[in-house]
């Protein structure tokens, strides 16, 4: 393996056409270059250098080296430049994950206007209602919709989301409205079952609340929040759904608007070797920003009759 610190070395000779002014330059004796040099030729097994009376001369295998080594330095520095300037120009790709419905319907309305802001800046999303392994650099950051369960990752709370009984109009037409909590039990419920996440695992209380004894059967069970939406807008019945969703849609209405089921506290999570990229830092601002209850949240005209 050839050494950098010898190339450097080598470099400097190449362009400077002398030891003389190879050793000027970089601030050490002659001899000590030279030897250098030597024994980067040695390790290569050719000469890189005719050394003559009026100075140097490389030869074939030096020429080959040093337009080898001139774009080596030539990309060390435009790296550097790079990283010179995204000090305070954000740049780079920002892996960020979150769940399926989230990441589906509200994030992407978000995301022109932090690509326009920033638009040396790249969102590879990666959706999943399981949490990716942040160490493990299966993401750099995410979106959850629970505290972290990790101590050595970094975490700021955003925005709380709360889930809300909604149906499709089609639905109430043909089966009627609910009129009280308890009503649900002559309804078709849309639950999203035994295999939610434990860290989601309180979407399903629409099978329990209000409701004495065993959890209401759903008529339907589905693994994903987001298929529950497709369900509900195609009038298979009535689910508890987050707000944001509902919002999204446009076409669910709520129902029993007293009725709020739990809320769910987001985080902003990354590991703690991202806590100064400038990357990192504006995304969790933007996100601040953006995250409220006046862009999440839904309010009368989204009742059913309204």
């Amino acid at each position: 393996m050839l050494d950098w610190e010898k190339l450097r070395l080598f470099h400097t000779v190449s362009e400077a056409g002398s030891f003389t002014e190879a050793s000027r330059r970089l601030g050490m004796s002659q001899p000590a270059l030279s030897r250098q040099i030597a024994s980067l030729e040695e390790g290569l097994g050719a000469k890189l250098f005719h050394r003559h009376a009026r100075g140097l001369a490389m030869t074939h295998e030096g020429e080959q080296l040093a337009a080898t080594t001139a774009e080596m330095f030539e990309r060390v520095e435009r790296t550097r430049q790079a990283i010179e300037l995204s000090k305070d120009r954000p740049t780079g790709e920002i892996r960020l994950t979150t769940t399926m419905s989230f990441g589906s319907t509200w994030l992407p309305t978000m995301l022109p206007e932090f690509l326009e802001r920033y638009p040396d800046i790249q969102i590879n999303m990666v959706l999943a209602d399981e949490d990716l392994d942040l160490q493990k650099r299966e993401a750099d950051v995410a979106i959850r919709f629970h505290p972290s369960t990790q101590n050595d990752l970094v975490q700021r709370q955003l925005a709380a989301i709360r889930y809300r009984l909604c149906g499709s109009p089609e639905y109430f037409a043909r089966y009627g409205v609910p009129q009280t909590i308890a009503d649900l039990d002559h309804h078709r419920i849309i639950a999203f079952g035994e295999t939610a996440p434990s860290t989601i695992r309180g979407v399903n209380w629409i099978q329990d609340v209000g409701h004495q004894g065993p959890p209401r059967r759903p008529a339907l069970v589905v693994n994903s929040v987001f298929g529950i939406l497709q369900a509900v807008e195609a009038g298979v019945g009535i689910a508890a759904l987050p707000s944001y969703l509902i919002r999204a849609s446009g076409r669910v209405k709520v129902i029993l608007p007293d009725v709020q089921g739990p809320v769910f506290r987001t985080y902003f999570v990354y590991v703690p070797e991202l806590r100064n990229a400038i990357r990192i830092k504006i995304l969790r601002d933007f996100l601040i920003e953006k995250m409220t209850p006046a862009t999440l949240d839904i309010d009368e005209s989204y009742a059913l009759g309204a």
